[in-house]
């Protein structure tokens, strides 16, 4: 990957839809993140009040149409809206969650929190706990199932939304938004995602791979996009 620098929203942008996948925290392929090539004032708030990395996500979500979530090694990344069927294809395995389920490749948790975002889309991870009795003494494995949904691509992070004090006034860090890539992207998506066989899916993203890190073993290469 060639080296870059991220400054703005902007260059943030840009940078997503050259690469097509942007992994935000460093992983294990050395270079692959927005943390390794973003400017110190632009990763942290300063004083001067430039916005971060952090605050960007929302925004940036928004006006790509990209998808958002934790897709590689449990850590969240930004996949452009042209290479997300194709990943969700290989991830999914060319089942939808419906025909997974059926297959007894998804257990019962899983269909119940997939079924709540699907139906109440979009739909922030407080009122996602809320409706799923996910809390002390209710169920438990929110995280775990969120987290392993965003790996198979049935569920993305499709905003950030703040919370707002009696005076209307956002405050704290933003709160995820859940929603489906079917829901989120329509039919970008919905046309696009069993097109192809799942592992010519995954051989075109190796490819792509392959060409973005020329110097990085094949096989590790592999096993970062499984």
């Amino acid at each position: 990957m060639k080296d870059f620098i991220i400054s703005s929203k902007t260059d943030l942008i840009n940078a997503i839809h050259e690469f097509g996948f942007l992994p935000f925290f460093a992983n294990s392929i050395e270079g692959f993140s927005i943390e390794e090539h973003i400017t110190r004032d632009c990763w942290y708030d300063s004083d001067d009040g430039v916005w971060s990395a952090w605050e960007w996500k929302g925004p940036v979500i928004r006006e790509t149409g990209c998808a958002y979530g934790k897709f590689f090694e449990k850590k969240a990344c930004y996949i452009s809206p042209e290479w997300f069927p194709d990943f969700a294809n290989y991830r999914r395995d060319g089942y939808d969650f419906d025909a997974r389920y059926d297959d007894g490749l998804a257990n019962y948790r899983d269909k119940t929190l997939y079924e709540l975002v699907d139906f109440n889309a979009p739909i922030i991870s407080k009122r996602l706990k809320q409706l799923g009795n996910y809390k002390k003494g209710g169920n438990r494995g929110f995280d775990t199932i969120i987290t392993r949904l965003q790996g198979q691509c049935y569920v993305i992070i499709s905003d950030f939304v703040y919370m707002k004090d009696k005076f209307g006034k956002p405050y704290g860090w933003g709160v995820a938004e859940y929603s489906t890539p079917e829901r989120f992207m329509g039919g970008s998506f919905t046309e696009r995602v069993y097109e192809k066989q799942p592992q010519e899916s995954c051989e075109k993203i190796l490819e792509h791979f392959s060409k973005l890190f020329p110097n990085e073993d094949l096989k590790k290469l592999k096993k970062f996009i499984s």
